[in-house]
């Protein structure tokens, strides 16, 4: 499937664009090599491969511990404020420091409820050359496409209720003893990143990573194709 649709698109830019039809061009080519692949079946394919795989993640990291119990997505202390981590757990507060961390992933696990809608709304809008891109390209090809058209709105959607979530479980009240304790420790380079930024970074990064396990999956695991379409586009690849 790959291949022969490299071929269009290598004879598409070779030859005069007003005169050739790429639509035709895949369905007449797509007939011929036995595929039986139109561009609706190419597109309704993608699409729902593309529904699936998000709905999939989405629900996954929503759940509570999606992201706490999952170490793939799980979000850790602040990148920026490792040293800290690691001076407060040689001080004795491991307790404090993962009851800290627990409560960064509730707070992604909340705002991962509000990306299923975003994800449907790029999906309709998917048009053939967003489907033959996908089609030909990586394993990761449609989460990147869906990377692109929402990261954005992901972003605005996910930082509010991620805000509001940090403040409902008092997150200063974890977070404070913590830098209070740490800032106190003489010579340390002190540290206090945006919370609400990083986790929201962090949220938006762990929903793409489960999008692409779910597209591999769809491309490479035929049991993992449950319908007809995803079978008929990604089995004559």
């Amino acid at each position: 499937m790959k291949k022969f649709i490299i071929v269009i698109l290598f004879f598409t830019t070779t030859t005069n664009q007003a005169q050739i039809n790429i639509n035709n061009v895949i369905n007449t080519v797509n007939s011929a090599l036995g595929h039986g692949l139109s561009n609706d079946d190419i597109v309704k394919g993608l699409k729902e491969a593309l529904s699936t795989g998000s709905n999939k993640a989405s629900e996954s990291a929503a759940r509570i511990d999606g992201f706490y119990k999952n170490n793939l997505i799980k979000i850790p202390f602040p990148k920026e404020a490792a040293e800290m981590r690691s001076t407060l757990l040689k001080i004795g507060m491991k307790k404090q420091v993962d009851d800290f961390e627990k409560q960064l992933n509730r707070a992604a696990e909340d705002a991962a409820k509000k990306a299923a809608p975003i994800f449907v709304s790029a999906v309709t809008k998917m048009t053939i050359n967003d489907g033959i891109t996908i089609l030909r390209g990586k394993d990761d090809e449609a989460t990147q496409y869906l990377r692109k058209t929402t990261n954005t709105q992901l972003t605005n959607e996910f930082k509010p209720v991620i805000s509001a979530s940090l403040k409902k479980v008092q997150i200063t009240k974890y977070w404070k003893p913590l830098i209070t304790a740490y800032n106190k420790i003489p010579f340390v380079k002190k540290a206090n990143p945006n919370l609400d930024d990083y986790v929201t970074t962090k949220a938006t990064d762990g929903i793409f990573t489960l999008v692409a396990q779910e597209e591999t999956k769809i491309r490479k695991d035929p049991a993992a194709r449950v319908s007809d379409i995803l079978k008929k586009v990604f089995g004559s690849k």
